[in-house]
């Protein structure tokens, strides 16, 4: 019963709305898809990788929620409504992580081994955001809405828009903080898709 408790104890704490223990158990679709989960991780985990694909495939018409076996899910983990969300084969989400519906943890068809992000302690991440590629989503950093994020966010700070920007750092918003930030993650980001180009143009020659 820990994990079932913790989890409902969850959505209960972030969820105005969740009323009840059972209500949760009955109506939340984030909890039975993280249940359903784990099944499916253990399966894959174990080499029954058909049948793991196959039983996350039924929860996923039963909750409208889409999480590859192989995903690595820490307990503590809150799904709020869910509908739409996606969650790919080498994604990382860990403890007290939040992901709200139409959210993607997706990857770039481009990248192979850790394809796909991985989402820090504490994190928040808004409803229809998409989250690109193996990137890093900082411990208690927020994602808002919509926002389409493909570099890194450092921890404890928001991004908004389309690309995701810094917009403030502890909560507040300190322009000097800001655009150090903005500057270094631009620099990362173009500093991997020069490798990524010197990869491409490497292997293209080999063949």
């Amino acid at each position: 019963m820990g994990w079932w408790k913790e989890s409902i104890d969850i959505v209960k704490e972030n969820d105005p709305a969740a009323r009840t223990s059972l209500e949760v158990l009955l109506t939340y679709p984030g909890i039975k898809a993280l249940a359903a989960h784990r099944l499916s991780h253990f399966l894959w985990k174990h080499g029954f990788r058909l049948l793991a694909r196959m039983h996350s495939q039924f929860w996923r018409f039963w909750t409208q929620i889409e999480i590859h076996p192989g995903a690595q899910i820490a307990e503590g983990v809150f799904i709020d409504h869910g509908s739409g969300l996606v969650i790919g084969e080498t994604a990382i989400v860990e403890k007290g992580a939040m992901l709200y519906h139409g959210v993607t943890l997706g990857g770039t068809g481009k990248d192979v081994g850790k394809r796909h992000p991985t989402v820090r302690q504490g994190a928040l991440v808004s409803a229809h955001s998409q989250v690109i590629g193996p990137i890093e989503i900082g411990e208690n950093a927020k994602v808002g809405a919509a926002a389409v994020v493909v570099s890194d966010v450092p921890p404890d700070v928001t991004v908004v828009g389309v690309p995701a920007k810094v917009v403030r750092v502890h909560g507040k918003k300190d322009e000097a903080a800001i655009s150090q930030l903005e500057e270094e993650r631009e620099s990362k980001y173009y500093t991997s898709k020069l490798e990524e180009a010197r990869y491409e143009s490497l292997h293209s020659s080999k063949l």
